[in-house]
């Protein structure tokens, strides 16, 4: 539950004078909805938390500082069977999300562990990982937990079609970049906050 982004919604709205049924109406979603928002029960997904900010007409950063100071920090890993790719990469994931936990794998079973001891809520996979594929570690993530993230990362564009048809959300071509990142972010299938 996410009590701070709850509260500060709430006191939006209040400030506004709106009825949780007249910002529903003019963010186009049911006012049940918005009373999940302010009980802590849901978060919107980032693109409703910009249409949110110009209803109430604040700074998108005053909701998305609250959405971010949430109860449990997400576990966002990446999975790369060459070492330099993660000593480049963790460090983007990390400051782009700085409220993740951020970790890094070179073998696929030690991701699997994590992600069966941890829920993992993104998962950036190279999709040539030596004897397991990423497209095999993107099934088993998603048997682990269907709710997982996975984007797949690779220097070739050649493997986009197979990638889609796994449930993945994303695909990105190396070298990562936090502008990439920040791309991925807006288009997860289960969006959350970092």
């Amino acid at each position: 539950m996410n009590m701070l982004f709850a509260k500060t919604l709430k006191k939006l709205r209040a400030e506004r004078g709106l009825s949780q049924k007249e910002m529903a109406e003019q963010v186009f979603v049911t006012r049940p909805t918005v009373a999940r928002w302010e009980s802590g029960s849901r978060l919107p997904d980032a693109a409703m938390i910009s249409r949110l900010s110009r209803c109430l007409n604040v700074d998108a950063g005053t909701l998305f500082s609250a959405a971010a100071e949430s109860d449990e920090s997400p576990n966002v890993i990446m999975v790369d069977d060459r070492k330099i790719i993660l000593t480049g990469g963790l460090p983007v994931l990390e400051a782009v999300m700085p409220n993740a936990t951020v970790t890094g794998f070179t073998r696929p079973s030690e991701a699997i562990d994590y992600a069966r001891a941890n829920r993992v809520a993104l998962a950036f996979v190279d999709i040539e990982l030596g004897k397991m594929s990423g497209l095999q570690l993107c099934q088993t993530l998603l048997e682990v937990n269907p709710r997982t993230n996975v984007v797949y990362l690779t220097a070739y564009s050649d493997y986009a079609v197979d990638a889609w048809s796994t449930g993945a959300s994303g695909f990105m071509l190396k070298p990562i970049t936090p502008k990439g990142v920040q791309d991925q972010l807006q288009k997860l299938r289960y969006p959350f906050f970092w």
